[in-house]
């Protein structure tokens, strides 16, 4: 029996114009009746994400910043920020390479120092809210930092995900897209979110359903008993996980989610 159903966003549940299906909503309220937690997971910030899901935000575990926050209900349940010790020296080393852009992620808003577009644009885009500051080291301390997205402008799988791990060996670097990657705490990941959530409300990996695109949501397919990626999903992605259903702009997670429902 399915009891938890968890979904990335970009490039999973939204279509290629960065809209959420109007049909999620009768779902949520569906698989609440059926007893069916859904979890909105992305690397999106909270804010965000309540902004999408505000008619049922009441209804569903929101998995945040890749994993390492999670709030239900208003609540924060778990939260796993980079050690600010750690912040100063991967802002540095991010600068130090060019054509990136970095943007810390607090548990309350993302801070951006650089200007430039079009990445002052998709970081205004995706974090609903976002502020500008002269200078990111002034916000260390200010406020736990969930993770530091960084911008590529050069392609982040044959840029920075070459160059940025052995840069911060104490801290966890994953592709999040075709021009992001995030570095976060060391096991800040979905996969550990869904860990927590399984944990809190007493789910076997069997009862649980996940929908990913790309390789920030590997370690949360995992965590899954039944795991799928659309058909538009990163490549290597699609060849590990296996089990596929038709792509984000012919909405493939809402189908497979009528589906299992109706099982």
């Amino acid at each position: 029996m399915i009891k938890f159903i968890a979904s990335d966003l970009d490039g999973t549940l939204l279509d290629s114009e960065k809209n959420l299906p109007q049909e999620i909503f009768p779902l949520i309220e569906k698989m609440c009746e059926k007893g069916v937690i859904f979890s909105p997971a992305s690397g999106r910030q909270y804010a965000s994400l309540l902004e999408f899901f505000a008619p049922v935000a009441d209804k569903v575990a929101f998995i945040c910043e890749n994993g390492a926050l999670v709030k239900y209900r208003g609540e924060t349940l778990f939260l796993d920020p980079i050690p600010n010790k750690y912040i100063k020296r991967a802002l540095d080393e991010i600068r130090a390479i060019p054509h990136l852009y970095p943007m810390l992620c607090g548990v309350r808003s993302a801070y951006i120092e650089n200007r430039e577009e079009p990445f002052r644009t998709y970081a205004r885009a995706a974090y609903t809210a976002c502020e500008e500051v002269d200078n990111l080291d002034g916000v260390i301390g200010k406020e736990d930092v969930c993770k530091i997205a960084v911008y590529d402008e050069l392609g982040a799988a044959e840029h920075c995900m070459k160059l940025l791990p052995p840069r911060l060996p104490h801290l966890r670097t994953i592709l999040s897209g075709y021009d992001w990657c995030d570095v976060s705490a060391p096991e800040a990941d979905k996969g550990e979110a869904v860990r927590f959530l399984r944990k809190h409300f007493g789910l076997e990996r069997e009862e649980c359903v996940a929908f990913g695109d790309h390789m920030n949501d590997y370690g949360m397919l995992l965590e899954c008993g039944r795991a799928f990626v659309p058909e538009n999903a990163y490549e290597p992605l699609k060849e590990q996980i296996g089990q596929t259903v038709p792509s984000n702009d012919d909405n493939g997670v809402i189908l497979k989610i009528r589906e299992l429902l109706d099982m």
